[in-house]
């Protein structure tokens, strides 16, 4: 098992330097100080010892999120720090990691991005949660499908991301969560009184229209 964990230690180290394609087998058995035949007797392949890599990553910050997402509080309150700790995890560790964990998760390998996909449920699980329970409590809006609500969170952080891998300057972590929360608060916050009666006089207006068209025909 320690020799897991080093091998893991070093091969997280070496594809966050050098990404997938470019990192190999031997240089990490070369900085983790064994053959590169002992790399292979306990991961099948540098794709699984990738795959491996990251499930490790993902587990340390889905506990971690699960046991820090606040409760009580507002859904924005918990939103910002959602968005928060998902930039401080992705970018913490430098680019390299955060490259690696958005890249790979679009590789063609089916097998690998199955295993991604599952991951990434596992984490966003928490916000879910909090999505369902400020729905049921009335403060979040109840027209919008969460998985959509979701990919909005996750997919406006992306372009963040990215940004940061291209460019290599990191942003203001605080205010770009700040930022990033008012906007999605702006989407996901319930509807106003106003809005909703617009919304249903719209509704009867069309079907009275719809009615008299049918009538015309």
């Amino acid at each position: 098992m320690q020799r897991i964990a080093g091998l893991l230690a070093v091969a997280r180290e070496v594809f966050a330097a050098r990404g997938f394609e470019a990192a190999t087998t031997q240089e990490i058995a070369q900085q983790a100080g064994v053959s590169e035949a002992t790399v292979f007797t306990y991961f099948g392949s540098k794709r699984e010892l990738c795959v491996e890599v990251i499930r490790q990553w993902y587990g340390q910050i889905t506990g971690e999120l699960e046991a820090e997402v606040p409760t009580c509080g507002s859904l924005r309150e918990q939103l910002k720090f959602i968005v928060r700790k998902h930039l401080d995890n992705l970018m913490g560790e430098g680019a390299g990691i955060c490259a690696l964990v958005l890249s790979e998760g679009r590789t063609a390998d089916k097998s690998f991005t199955d295993v991604i996909a599952e991951l990434k449920r596992s984490y966003t699980a928490p916000l879910m949660s909090v999505l369902k329970a400020a729905r049921a409590a009335g403060t979040a809006r109840d027209d919008m499908p969460l998985r959509l609500m979701r990919d909005m969170v996750y997919g406006s952080m992306e372009h963040v991301l990215w940004d940061y891998v291209e460019s290599g300057a990191k942003p203001d972590i605080v205010r770009t969560s700040e930022h990033l929360t008012e906007m999605l608060w702006s989407a996901f916050a319930p509807r106003t009184e106003a809005e909703q009666a617009f919304k249903d006089l719209h509704a009867d207006m069309s079907t009275v229209l719809k009615r008299f068209d049918d009538k015309l025909r």
